[in-house]
Order: structure tokens, then C-alpha cells, then sequence
């Protein structure tokens, strides 16, 4: 007898619909899985005999059983097709009814005990079952409210085997589970950092509201122990707050590389991501045999933070440049290409030269010039251009260290924040953009009008530091956040002017 269950697997961030084809015939005993299946789809052989025979139902062992997962061209990866195998076996041998399953979807590792186990990647799973007309989902109790989030779908989260089978045969006795992604979003917990606890550094303070403002990246320089890390760490609690659509977008990414925790229902915070420096690229990008987002989109819609810049790889670095100008990253395999988001901010972090002291107002610098630029040289000009924002963080004087904290705190800054980020909403309503950091050229001619003055002091600008086209755009982008900040529809010569000192360091160490 064949018998058809439905399910999905995950390719890239999205799923696609698996069907788990099983024909259970009288010839010689055999148990064979094709369709492309990977090691851990081949040994669910194994966990479906056992788990059938522990939960005191019927394994047809003298049968002989084909299971195709079609598409039969997509190689199939994981353990989360062993419920489905089960329970098209149990369908397939008339322990169960074939009208029981219509327009559900099954999805679940199995125990030898017959226990549900939780699988990654259900997210994007039920997001497939909503978009295809699918009433009901059955998946391990752990990834319940994960799936529940996406609505519109009856979710049941089961512990074994036998559960399931009672669902099936009495569905009304069981309700499904519900959430509601805005009452999670609402109800998000507080950080434990904030802005109010660094002393001093106002004009850096300054430029990280800009860069959350307007999506800005920014390169922080400075000597040891002057706060480059502290400040980082504070930036993502002056973010304006995730939407429903973007904490899904979040979630599935950590849903997909299975870094969601056990009975999470949604991503709430902006990640705050800040790999070693040892990092290799797939690491960083994504990749491996079996693809997974790397460290830049698991930073999507948040912070990428690398402290230590110059100690990373150059290769490593050189990576990051498209998905720095794209806002995602592609990975070209033989069988298919994978894209995933990468839409993040980068903070970079790093000292001025070896020792860290050179230009210090306090301890002499140790390197030889030769060292000092063999260290810079690490970190390339385009790189460089595509950091919007180049700050100095100065050592703090004694007065300064012993003095109480005395700044913003970071609600009171995400206030002026969300004003800024409101007007580009309105200003990008017709277009697929959030923030002034990713307009297009066309885009920045469209919406950067400057006053005459502004436009003359770019240009003196621009000759007298010799930069580039690109270093131009970025430096209209900030002084369109910065008029943004102090609500005002025509750049003008002061958000020029701040704009400008933005650009400033990597002539004053680069050259």
C-alpha cells in the first residue's frame, strides 16, 4: 500500500514542501530511503523501526519498504523527516487513516523510544504551511510557540509518537496553540546596559546615535581601556525597536542555524553579534557542507561588532564588502546558490598600532613607524570607504574616571532615534528601504537637497581631503541623518560640517 504525508525542509532561509512517499509491499524484506537523502536521513531507518515497536505499534519487518522524499532533486538534510517516515509506515500497514492526515504537516525527530524530539528550522516550516493553504501543523513540543508565532495554521506540539496519533484520531479533544507576536514583542526584557553608564566620550556618543539614526557603520580608534567595547555593547539599546515582520526575519535565521532556544517563540531583541577574531570566512559569511547563516546575517537588523579589527584575517575582511554594500551575502555551491540577509551595522573596533598607544595623550607609543603602518595597512581602503563613520575615542582624564555618570540615558536617546528613523519611513514609504544608510545614488539625488553653502563647503571638502566618489556618498548619508536628528528637511552647512569630521581619521592614520 502507498501512502503520501507532507512535509518540508529547509533550503537556504526558506522552506520548501517535502512529500514523504511510502509503499509497504509483500516482496523480499528490505527498508530503503531515496530522494537524495543525507547520512542523518538515512539512519531514521533505524529510529522509526525502533520508535514504531516502542510506542506497541505494528513494524511491517517482513515487508518491503521504499520511502522517496520527493522533490527527489534536492538533497535532503537532518533528522526531521523521521516523523513523517513514521507515520506514512503506519498509514502504509492501515494502523492509520489516510483521511486523518489531509492538509497536514509533520514534522519532527523521533527517540528510539518513540519520543518527539525538537528539530531547528521550524519557523520558516510553518511560514511554508501558512503560504500554502495548510490547517495543521504537527511538530515536537519544544518548537510549538516558534511555530505558533507565524498564525493562520493549528499548531500542536507533541512529546511521542503515540501523541500524535491520538491528535489524529481525536483532533477536536486538543487545541492548538496560538501566540500573538506584538503582546511578545510588547513584553520584551530590559538590558542590563545603557548609555548612562559611560563617562564622558560625548562627541563619540554622538556619533553612535547618528549611526543607529541612519544604519551608519562606524570604525571606533582608539588606545586600550578608552571604552571602545563598552560604548559598542550600548548601541543596540538605542535601536529603535523590532517590528513583527523584522523580529520573523531574525528568528528564522537563528531558527534555520539553530541557535533559538528551546520553546522561544520569537527573537526580540536586535541581535548583538561579536565573533573572535580567529574566525574563518565561512564562519563569518556562512557556509559550510551543510550551509548556515554566517555571523553577518545571524547580525541582521543589528550590530556586528569586531573589536580588534586589524587581528582578523584580510581575507576574512575582504569578504564582508558585499554583503557591507548588498545587504546580503550569496554562497555559489555546484547544485544551487543560497542568499541569505545580511543587513547589520558594523561597529569596528581597533587601536591606532601595535602597542596601542600611538597618538596617546598619556603613554608613549612603542612601534616603529614601519610597525605603525604595516599594522594600518591591514584594513583596506575599501573597506574603509564603506565605514560611514570614523570616530576617535580618547582617553578619559582623571576627573572624568572619578566622576559619577552623568550622560543620556539610552531610552532618552532611542526617543530622538525612532523620530529620525519615523521621517525616513515616511521619506522611503514608496521604497524598499528603512534607513538613509542604504540609499542608492539615484536615491541620495532624490532626497539630499543642500543649501547652497552646504553644497560649497562638501566641495572644498572633497578636494582638500582627496576622497572618493564613495567616501562622497557616505558623507551626504550621515549629513542626511544628522538633518534627520534635528528635524530638518534641507541639509545644511552645520550637518555637512559634522559630517565631514566623520571622514576625517582615516586620512589622519591612513596616509
Amino acid at each position: 500500500m502507498l501512502a503520501v504525508v507532507e512535509s518540508a525542509a529547509i533550503f537556504g532561509v526558506d522552506a520548501y514542501g517535502v512529500r514523504a512517499e511510502v509503499n509497504v509491499s509483500g516482496t523480499v524484506p528490505s527498508f530503503t530511503i531515496v530522494g537524495l537523502p543525507d547520512a542523518a536521513v538515512q539512519e531514521s531507518r533505524e529510529r522509526v523501526r525502533a520508535a514504531i515497536r516502542n510506542s506497541g505499534l505494528r513494524f511491517p519487518y517482513e515487508k518491503r519498504i521504499i520511502v522517496n522524499l520527493a522533490p527527489a532533486d534536492i538533497r535532503k538534510a537532518g533528522p526531521a523527516f523521521d516523523l513523517p517516515i513514521a507515520i506514512g509506515l503506519l498509514v502504509a500497514t492501515e494502523q492509520l487513516a489516510p483521511e486523518q492526515l489531509q492538509e497536514t504537516v509533520f514534522i519532527g525527530e523521533l527517540g528510539l523510544d518513540g519520543a518527539v524530539r525538537p528539530v531547528s528550522g521550524v519557523l520558516p516550516l510553518a511560514l511554508w504551511a501558512r503560504q500554502n493553504g495548510r490547517k495543521r501543523l504537527i511538530v515536537p513540543e519544544a518548537n510549538t510557540r516558534e511555530a505558533a508565532i507565524v498564525g493562520e495554521v493549528d499548531v500542536y506540539g507533541v512529546t511521542s509518537l503515540a501523541q500524535v496519533l491520538e491528535i489524529l484520531n481525536d483532533p477536536e479533544f486538543f487545541v492548538p496553540v496560538r501566540e500573538d507576536p506584538q503582546r511578545i514583542l510588547a513584553h520584551r526584557q530590559s538590558s542590563d546596559v545603557d548609555f548612562s553608564d559611560v563617562k564622558g566620550q560625548a562627541q563619540v556618543k554622538r556619533a553612535l546615535e547618528v549611526a543607529a539614526a541612519g544604519g551608519h557603520n562606524v570604525l571606533l580608534l582608539g588606545s586600550p581601556g578608552s571604552g571602545k567595547t563598552m560604548l559598542a555593547r550600548r548601541l543596540p539599546t538605542i535601536l529603535p525597536t523590532l517590528s513583527v515582520e523584522e523580529a520573523l526575519e531574525v528568528t528564522k535565521l537563528y531558527s534555520v542555524s539553530g541557535q533559538l532556544a528551546n520553546g522561544a517563540a520569537l527573537i526580540t531583541e536586535r541581535p548583538f553579534r561579536s565573533p573572535h577574531h580567529t574566525i574563518s570566512n565561512a564562519g563569518l559569511t556562512g557556509g559550510g557542507s551543510i550551509p548556515r547563516p554566517g555571523e553577518v546575517s545571524l547580525a541582521h537588523f543589528g550590530v556586528l561588532f569586531l573589536d580588534e579589527l586589524p587581528e582578523f584575517n584580510r581575507d576574512v575582511l575582504e569578504v564582508m564588502r558585499q554583503p557591507l554594500e548588498d545587504g546580503h551575502v550569496t554562497i555559489a555551491r555546484a547544485a544551487a546558490s543560497l542568499t541569505y540577509p545580511a543587513r547589520f551595522t558594523l561597529i569596528a573596533a581597533m587601536n591606532p598600532c601595535p602597542c596601542g598607544f600611538f597618538g596617546d595623550s598619556v603613554r608613549a607609543c612603542s612601534c616603529s613607524q614601519q610597525a605603525v603602518a604595516k599594522y594600518l595597512s591591514k584594513i583596506s581602503g575599501p573597506l574603509l570607504d564603506r565605514i560611514d563613520i570614523h570616530i576617535e575615542v580618547p582617553r578619559l582624564h582623571h576627573d572624568e574616571l572619578t566622576a559619577p555618570p552623568a550622560g543620556e540615558t539610552s531610552s532618552a536617546i532611542r526617543e530622538r532615534v525612532e523620530r529620525a528613523r519615523c521621517l525616513q519611513r515616511q521619506r522611503f514609504t514608496r521604497e524598499s528601504l528603512y534607513c538613509n544608510a542604504h540609499m542608492s545614488a539615484r536615491q541620495l539625488q532624490r532626497h539630499c537637497m543642500m543649501e547652497p553653502e552646504a553644497k560649497s563647503l562638501l566641495g572644498s571638502a572633497i578636494t582638500a581631503m582627496q576622497l572618493s566618489a564613495r567616501a562622497y556618498d557616505r558623507i551626504l548619508k550621515v549629513a542626511r541623518t544628522i538633518a534627520d536628528l534635528a528635524g530638518s528637511e534641507a541639509i545644511g552647512v552645520a550637518h555637512i560640517a559634522e559630517a565631514v569630521q566623520y571622514r576625517t581619521l582615516d586620512r589622519k592614520f591612513w596616509r
